[in-house]
């Protein structure tokens, strides 16, 4: 058996691991296959969230979102001035509220080609899978999160954020130890391997993530030399 690396196991804890496996069985094409999933995972890690749609999807349909997706990267990354249409993609995002036209890839070109690039091949994460356990410490394996004023989250729908959008990724998350009745402020989350953070990340050095009708940020943990951690 082929060694697997850490990118494709943590791809089948998430539906973006079905999407792709969805386009490669009508495809038949893993490279378009690679490219419409590394798509619609940007769109939604920009909380356009169309990828949820593919697994279920038909097959004629299936064919029509992978050649549109891969259209626009393949015009994004040799700078081609005009986007062909993109119908259905359009319309799946629609599905989430929010209305797509070609000239929104036109507009964020460096973005889609540097995020889709990112996903389709991480350096960091090409390295090869092995199921033997390598000791690797929570702190490098945590994001410090933090709350606006008044609207800190409960940590299970944080918990369940996660796990809905990745997997079972999740170890814990932890929140400030708070008195009077106070609203914790900041918190932690600790995952199952360092990977999430990054994929989390996406090359960012903080990003802000909606759950529900509020907003949580995180960044990369550090922790105090001088005091506990959280």
């Amino acid at each position: 058996m082929a060694a697997m690396t850490v990118r494709e196991v943590l791809y089948m804890y998430s539906v973006a691991w079905q999407a792709y496996n969805r386009f490669l069985s009508v495809c038949g094409n893993p490279e378009k296959a690679q490219n419409a999933v590394a798509l619609l995972v940007w769109l939604d890690q920009g909380t356009i969230s169309a990828i949820h749609h593919v697994p279920p999807m038909v097959p004629d349909v299936i064919v029509v979102v992978a050649e549109e997706a891969n259209a626009v990267l393949e015009c994004l990354r040799h700078q081609k001035p005009a986007l062909p249409p993109i119908p259905i993609i359009s319309a799946l995002c629609m599905q989430g509220g929010v209305h797509i036209e070609p000239g929104f890839f036109t507009f964020h070109q460096d973005l889609v080609v540097r995020g889709t690039g990112m996903i389709v091949n991480p350096p960091e994460l090409m390295v090869p899978y092995t199921s033997q356990p390598v000791a690797v410490s929570e702190d490098c394996r945590s994001m410090f999160i933090t709350f606006s004023k008044g609207n800190a989250l409960h940590h299970e729908e944080i918990f369940e954020y996660f796990r809905h959008k990745w997997g079972d990724c999740v170890v814990r998350v932890l929140m400030e130890k708070t008195k009077g009745g106070h609203m914790p402020m900041y918190g932690r989350i600790i995952f199952k391997t360092e990977a999430i953070g990054k994929l989390v990340l996406n090359g960012e050095m903080l990003v802000k993530i909606p759950i529900g009708q509020r907003e949580i940020w995180l960044r990369k943990y550090v922790p105090r030399p001088t005091k506990a951690a959280v």
